[in-house]
């Protein structure tokens, strides 16, 4: 009922400016990249190439990807089997791993001083590991009803549900300090997952599409979208299903800040790719 709250809000906003730009031909509906509360952004088309290909765990249902000192740090999903590895991006072998819990289904992760969070799926819980060992450090709960995927801005913990909102929370208290709603020229983004801050801006997949979206951390809004399309064909993987659980979807973003490289996989993937983006 929220969502569809918030998309009616916004159709009714989209229907008044389109009717003043065909009733004053002078005045068409605004365009901008000013980011104001008025305004309607269009994003830009961010074409990429691709740099490098490595192995990927096909058995790996990828809901988190973080590349840190020259590792992969990877949370996989599905009760049962949910785990957090570290691995090798070249050869994409397992050099370190936990299993959670049977009753934990491993969502997104990200890496702050030292320490590798992780959320859950629908089971409010958070996890805290050592980032040398993935030793279990500490829990924490979070008030949202699904957990998605997850990174930070240096100072603060950044996950998402599955809407179009993404919570902020500090490391340490694990209270929630602010939200920002994600939207682009249509209205609320929802679906946002495996957010990745790269350069500033957030990046993100959004379920269920082959896009990777770039989100202005200032005003929430959408300023560019990537179809990586091309990858799913490349690894072999058929076009989405629509299924929830479906072994087909694009998730994983990793940035090496250092070099200023992107990785990206999705879930089941036999391969993941260093692709560059042209943003």
């Amino acid at each position: 009922m929220r969502q569809q709250k918030r998309l009616n809000k916004y159709g009714v906003l989209l229907s008044a400016m389109l009717a003043a730009a065909c009733n004053n031909e002078n005045k068409p509906a605004p365009v901008s990249e000013g980011g104001t509360a008025n305004s309607v952004i269009v994003p830009a088309v961010i074409s990429y190439d691709i740099v490098n290909e490595y192995p990927h765990d096909p058995a790996a249902f990828t809901e988190g990807l973080e590349y840190i000192e020259g590792f992969l740090f990877e949370s996989t999903g599905q009760y049962r089997s949910s785990d957090v590895r570290k691995t090798d991006l070249k050869t994409g072998k397992v050099l370190l791993s936990k299993k959670m819990e049977d009753q934990y289904f491993g969502e997104g992760l990200t890496i702050l001083n030292g320490k590798i969070y992780q959320l859950t799926y629908r089971e409010g819980k958070g996890f805290v590991y050592d980032l040398a060992t993935l030793k279990l450090l500490n829990t924490f709960t979070f008030s949202a009803p699904e957990g998605w995927g997850m990174t930070n801005n240096g100072a603060l913990l950044i996950f998402d549900d599955g809407t179009n909102v993404l919570h902020y929370l500090d490391p340490n208290t694990f209270k929630e300090v602010k939200q920002l709603a994600v939207t682009d020229e249509h209205g609320p983004v929802n679906e946002i997952n495996e957010p990745e801050m790269i350069k500033g801006f957030i990046y993100a997949n959004q379920w269920q599409t082959d896009y990777i979206l770039k989100i202005d951390t200032a005003t929430g809004h959408v300023v560019g979208r990537a179809d990586l399309g091309t990858l799913r064909q490349r690894a072999g993987i058929p076009p989405p299903s629509g299924s929830r659980n479906a072994p087909d979807v694009l998730n994983g973003i990793a940035y090496d800040a250092t070099t200023n490289r992107i990785f990206v996989t999705g879930k089941n993937w036999s391969k993941l790719f260093e692709i560059k983006l042209d943003n």
